[in-house]
């Protein structure tokens, strides 16, 4: 075990609970540590079910196309925990991390506190430490008792698609799950939101207006679509003709174009030269992204591998869009490998790519004892008509995929088996 992995382990017992939402137990820390939360640079805050990731990944690419220095908090991380904090453009060093984390691990005394309230209390003072212009700061769960939800007054505020997500924790219905949400909007910041369903827009409406916010709206004040292969963005400023977004997917058209309108409502010094050098430049690992190497060799001739850590249903309608754009390009049998969960349902999952899918090769994600098994994958998917079978490995799943030639192989279901993919090809990000 590494030196991060063994305090990582000793910060994981500090509470019996993985997740608890609340407050009351960082802010004391925070106020120990010198509120390193009242000293960050500018921040963008950003709220939703999906796009979150990739709608800072925008930002961040046209930020530094810019010459702007930028912080970013994201979660999870994929293989290493340094992932999640980027200091004015680089992930943390590991000497950096490990000392920060010892830091606060003596300032916090042994006293109760979630992983995710006593790490983000460390990236906090990192952020508040190093200079940058800009903080993206993604947040974990929900909004209203987010752990990063401590930002008194950001530049901006973002709140992606709303759907279902994390209902044990959110609530059970979309107007719970949108009014938590809602609650990273403060009075004084300007806010941009995302494509949302009628039911949550009601509610994020609400709020806005509670708090005398009159937000910028996805297809209503801004709009961005795909035409003759290039990104039309349009509001009330203007036009601007873009090149397509790197990131695959129709859906990275929505997400770029939410970017875009941020960046222009919260006065960010991005012109239209850095949109498209951004858009080009764009990375967010394990969406939609093409897996060359050694996992992909053991694929035969004209086969594709691919990746994606989509694993809600609303991830699933997106990737579905996406495959029917390959499937037309190139059409081939598509064989999903797919890992998930005990928190979410892998039907509900498959749903949306009914009569797209030869075969579900179920995984059991290795190291996580809260994962579907492979045989629970199977049978769900069998449940709702699709071919299946348990799998005991990645490599005997990508071994049955290689039989059928020509294939484009998925391996999709959780970021968890995402991390452990991208460690098994050796193509960690960064």
């Amino acid at each position: 075990m590494s030196r991060t992995d063994a305090i990582l382990a000793r910060l994981s017992r500090l509470h019996p609970k993985l997740i608890d939402l609340s407050l009351d137990r960082l802010l004391p820390l925070l106020t120990a540590l010198g509120n390193p939360h009242q000293h960050l640079p500018p921040t963008i805050h950003v709220a939703g079910t999906n796009a979150k990731g990739s709608t800072i990944a925008y930002l961040r690419a046209f930020l530094e196309a810019a010459g702007q220095r930028v912080h970013v908090y994201n979660s999870p991380h994929l293989v290493r925990f340094n992932e999640r904090i980027r200091l004015a453009g680089t992930l943390v060093g590991t000497r950096r991390l490990n000392a920060i984390l010892e830091r606060v691990e003596e300032v916090n005394a042994g006293r109760p506190i979630t992983f995710f309230e006593v790490t983000t209390a460390a990236a906090f003072v990192l952020f508040a430490e190093t200079p940058a212009d800009y903080l993206l700061l993604e947040t974990g769960m929900g909004g209203t008792y987010d752990t990063t939800n401590v930002v008194e007054h950001p530049l901006g505020t973002i709140i992606t698609p709303v759907d279902f997500d994390h209902q044990g924790f959110l609530g059970n219905s979309l107007a719970e799950i949108a009014a938590n949400k809602a609650g990273i909007l403060k009075r004084g910041s300007l806010s941009v939101m995302g494509l949302q369903r009628p039911e949550g827009r009601a509610v994020l409406e609400r709020a806005a207006h509670r708090l005398g916010i009159r937000p910028l709206w996805q297809g209503e004040d801004f709009h961005g679509d795909e035409q003759d292969g290039r990104l039309v963005y349009q509001d009330e400023h203007g036009l601007l003709d873009l090149p397509p977004p790197a990131l695959l997917g129709r859906h990275q058209f929505d997400n770029a174009a939410l970017a875009i309108a941020a960046a222009r409502q919260f006065g960010l010094p991005i012109d239209e030269a850095a949109f498209a050098t951004g858009l080009r430049k764009v990375v967010w690992p394990a969406r939609m992204m093409p897996l060359p190497g050694p996992l992909r060799d053991r694929l035969g001739p004209g086969a594709e591998l691919w990746l994606d850590g989509g694993h809600n249903p609303h991830g699933a309608a997106a990737l579905a869009h996406t495959i029917a754009e390959l499937e037309a390009s190139r059409p081939a049998p598509l064989i999903l490998i797919m890992g998930m969960m005990n928190n979410r349902d892998p039907a509900d999952f498959l749903k949306p790519l009914a009569g797209m899918v030869q075969e579900v090769l179920g995984l059991t994600i290795p190291g996580e004892e809260n994962a579907h098994s492979a045989a629970e994958i199977a049978a769900a998917a069998e449940r709702v008509g699709f071919a299946a079978r348990p799998m005991p490995s990645l490599g005997r799943a990508l071994a049955r995929a290689a039989h059928t030639p020509g294939a484009r192989v998925l391996i999709c279901g959780s970021l968890y088996l995402a991390g452990d993919v991208l460690a098994k090809n050796r193509t960690p990000p960064d």
